[in-house]
């Protein structure tokens, strides 16, 4: 069973090959919910693209690094080795380039049938886009979401990276190994997991399409009732340069909103679901929320059911008193980050540690696979390891 304070993976080894992005946070989810998870990174100590290696760098925190050349003979049998001894792996390099290292599925699955083998790609390991470069924007574009962010009359918005890279990649990916994981648990043998942007974005879009087949969905940028055609599913500007959010959908909601917001007798605002109506009622709350600052509206809104919040920065977030009361972000090696979620009533996760350097427990994990001393030195020096 797992401890109280180390969360319910507990005694899952993970192998993570290191990369950026949606692969980092699949590996960040399962050590946060207790998997031991081992970072093999390159030997030169650079993990590729452009970000840097930093222990400030939230989305590696948490695992065990070891640097391997896996250019090399010696490093691709050691990789072999470490994988052999693991619940899962995972990568996020283009389709074939696991292969042609000698670290492909077919060698791996032959070492260790349980073995759960996790794939991040942005366009999937088939396809016509499987061989080529992309990024989030691009396979969001593809897989029917992209367009559907943003304003009337504007042009699509790419929500930061979160849709494609986290929600539709690497959260994907984990729910993916978990599932694969407890598959085998129940007596089952291990397997590939293909995790493609492309699929999981399309998957995030499940309630939308739904609405589409019911005709109650445009296709058309920003008319619809949440993706800011709505006066009442919107953000707006305060006094003070800030801004509010709004989202009262419901009867109950509105009728709160306009009690709150003094609008209760305005007869324009009963033809809440009117949309010929929207424009003009969406311009007379934009006047009225730049009466009062920000601040002004959260005494008047907040602790009520008018579906209300602030729209926080990153900084601010952090200090609100719901998130502070809540503990939804946590210092870790003096840099204020998100807590794992979601909460466990009886396998409660511990507060991560910081992101390793490259390299920094190659000693100790190839010590915990029997390799002594003498042989590690021998790899170091011939820079299989680092």
């Amino acid at each position: 069973m797992p401890q109280a304070g180390k969360g319910p993976l507990d005694g899952i080894r993970i192998v993570e090959f290191a990369g950026i992005g949606p692969g980092p946070f699949c590996g960040m989810m399962l050590a946060d919910h207790g998997a031991e998870v081992i970072r093999i990174d390159r030997a030169s100590g650079s993990r590729g693209g452009s970000q840097p290696v930093t222990s400030a760098d939230v989305l590696a925190r948490g695992r065990k690094s070891i640097a391997i050349d896996l250019k090399s003979a010696q490093g691709v049998a050691l990789a072999r080795k470490i994988a052999a001894s693991a619940d899962g792996i995972i990568e996020g390099f283009r389709p074939g380039v696991m292969e042609r290292l000698g670290l492909g599925p077919e060698e791996l699955l032959a070492d260790n049938p349980k073995l759960v083998y996790g794939r991040m790609t942005g366009w999937g390991q088939t396809g016509p886009y499987a061989p080529y470069a992309g990024h989030d924007i691009n396979y969001i574009a593809l897989a029917g979401a992209l367009a559907h962010f943003g304003r009337a009359g504007g042009k699509p918005t790419p929500p930061i990276n979160l849709v494609g890279d986290f929600g539709g990649g690497g959260m994907m990916l984990a729910f993916g190994m978990v599932s694969a994981l407890l598959h085998v648990a129940k007596g089952g043998e291990g397997q590939v997991i293909d995790a493609a942007m492309t699929d999981g974005t399309a998957v995030l879009m499940s309630m939308l399409h739904g609405m589409k087949n019911m005709g109650v969905w445009s296709e058309d940028l920003g008319v619809n009732m949440l993706d800011t055609g709505a006066h009442f599913y919107d953000t707006y500007e305060t006094a003070d340069g800030k801004f509010v959010s709004i989202g009262s959908i419901e009867p109950q909601f509105y009728a709160e909103l306009r009690a709150r917001a003094g609008l209760a007798e305005d007869a324009d605002f009963d033809a809440q679901h009117d949309r010929s109506q929207w424009g003009a009622l969406k311009d007379k709350l934009t006047a009225l929320f730049k009466t009062r600052t920000r601040a002004e509206w959260d005494a008047l809104m907040e602790h009520s059911d008018v579906c209300y919040a602030p729209v926080l920065t990153m900084s601010e977030a952090a200090a609100h008193p719901h998130n502070q009361a809540r503990q939804t972000f946590v210092e870790v090696g003096g840099h204020v980050q998100p807590a794992p979620a979601p909460r466990y009533s009886g396998s409660a996760t511990a507060t991560p540690q910081p992101a390793p350097m490259p390299g920094d427990q190659t000693d100790d994990i190839l010590s915990a696979l029997g390799i002594g001393a003498d042989e590690i030195g021998t790899l170091r020096a011939a820079g299989t390891v680092a």
